[in-house]
């Protein structure tokens, strides 16, 4: 890949835009598979409403969870400012919370899109609603309807979807309550592309007049957090690799891969129990805290650790 398209292909993927695109379109791709193959309007009554509801809500929910779920910002969030188990909370300027507070608000955003993308084109679909409501279609203005009891009414109505169990004086009626209905459907999916649409960009222009940064400093603060995460993982797996391979040595006596190994070392009952034992990331008013099943504290082999420093032996 040639530098120039690889800048492309990195902006684009930091696009915003870009990433609620193909979210919205991997959401409309799945909700066609998923009602080519698992949806089967029941035609019963008393369960057209709840099997039709449930395959236009639920997966919206799931999606809506999952679009939090997934995003580590989230969880960012959740442990920075959200978390009170802590025993002393750092303290956060009202610039901080407020950057949050803003920061969050993406991440809503983010995570509407897939389920707003499911319901809409559910809706615009039709089949779904059509299922929920064919019980409760309106046919009393059919004199097909005149001498039919009401039970016998409401099974007529349940079996509208499937085309099924129809008596041949019904077929009209059938038809233009599925187009009736495919008509509502549609409105209502159109109203809420259009109230989605007035209120992203409601909120978004709300969420700029209300942020503490121009438009420079929140592109800078963009690419300053993507940096910053990008930098930080990159170190910390670096930094962990080499604490590991020091526990390890005193442990084992040896770094793995290393070929000239001249002496091991046997571990004791007391390693073995001490490796044993969970151990948890700073908590209380620890210094340093315990990092890893390999025991004891960073600064135990090393004096220069209570200084905040490991010296690296070769």
């Amino acid at each position: 890949m040639s530098p120039a398209l690889g800048d492309i292909v990195s902006s684009l993927q930091r696009s915003g835009t870009f990433i609620n695109t193909l979210i919205a379109a991997l959401t409309i791709g799945g909700q066609q598979l998923f009602s080519s193959f698992t949806f089967s309007c029941p035609c019963q009554v008393g369960k057209n409403f709840y099997y039709g509801s449930a395959f236009l809500i639920i997966p919206a929910l799931i999606l809506l969870v999952a679009g939090f779920a997934l995003r580590s910002q989230t969880w960012t969030i959740t442990s920075e400012y959200c978390c009170s188990c802590v025993p002393q909370p750092r303290r956060t300027s009202l610039l901080e919370r407020r950057l949050a507070c803003l920061l969050f608000f993406s991440i809503t955003g983010r995570a509407l899109v897939a389920p707003l993308t499911w319901l809409a084109v559910t809706l615009l679909t039709g089949t779904y609603y059509e299922c929920a409501a064919s019980e409760f279609a309106s046919v009393d203005h059919y004199r097909a309807f005149d001498n039919v009891s009401a039970g016998e009414r409401q099974e007529i109505l349940a079996a509208f979807p499937c085309c099924r169990s129809v008596p041949s004086n019904m077929i009209l009626v059938r038809d233009e309550v599925a187009l009736l209905h495919r008509y509502q459907s549609q409105m209502l999916g159109w109203i809420l592309i259009t109230l989605a649409t007035i209120t992203a960009l409601v909120s978004y222009s709300l969420a700029r007049c209300c942020s503490p940064l121009t438009s420079l400093q929140h592109c800078y603060w963009t690419n300053h957090l993507h940096n910053e995460r990008e930098l930080f993982e990159q170190a910390a797996a670096q930094h962990s690799r080499l604490l590991i391979l020091q526990r390890i040595k005193k442990l084992f006596g040896f770094i793995p891969g290393n070929e000239d190994v001249r002496h091991i070392h046997i571990p004791s009952c007391q390693d073995w129990r001490e490796m044993s034992v969970p151990s948890f990331l700073c908590v209380g008013n620890d210094v340093q805290g315990n990092y890893s099943f390999l025991g004891g504290r960073v600064d135990e082999d090393n004096e220069e650790g209570r200084s905040g420093g490991i010296e690296l032996k070769p």
